[in-house]
C-alpha cells in the first residue's frame, strides 16, 4: 500500500480507487478536497457511498470518520443527497 493507505480511513480499495483518478499523495488529496475526490470515485464507481465521503473528509483533516462533527456530517449528507 502506498502513502494514501496511511491515513485515516483509507483503506486499499479506496486507495486504488483514489489512485485511478489521479490522486497519489496526501497532498493532493487535501488539494482536492473530499467532495471533488468523491466525485472523481463515483465517476468510475457508481457504489460511491455517504461513508466513503465521510471517510474521505476524514482523512483530509486527519481523524477517523466518527469523529467528524455532526453540522460537517450534515453537510456532507446534503451534498451526497444531491447527487442520488
Amino acid at each position: 500500500m502506498g502513502e494514501l493507505a496511511a491515513l485515516p480511513n483509507i483503506g486499499k480499495d479506496t486507495e486504488e480507487k483514489l489512485n485511478k483518478v489521479g490522486i497519489t499523495t496526501a497532498a493532493k488529496l487535501r488539494e482536492t478536497g473530499s467532495r471533488q475526490a468523491w466525485l472523481m470515485i463515483r465517476g468510475i464507481d457508481d457504489s460511491a457511498c455517504l461513508h466513503r465521503l465521510y471517510g474521505l473528509e476524514g482523512a483530509v483533516l486527519g481523524v477517523k470518520k466518527a469523529a467528524l462533527s455532526a453540522e460537517t456530517k450534515k453537510e456532507l449528507k446534503e451534498f451526497y443527497s444531491s447527487f442520488s
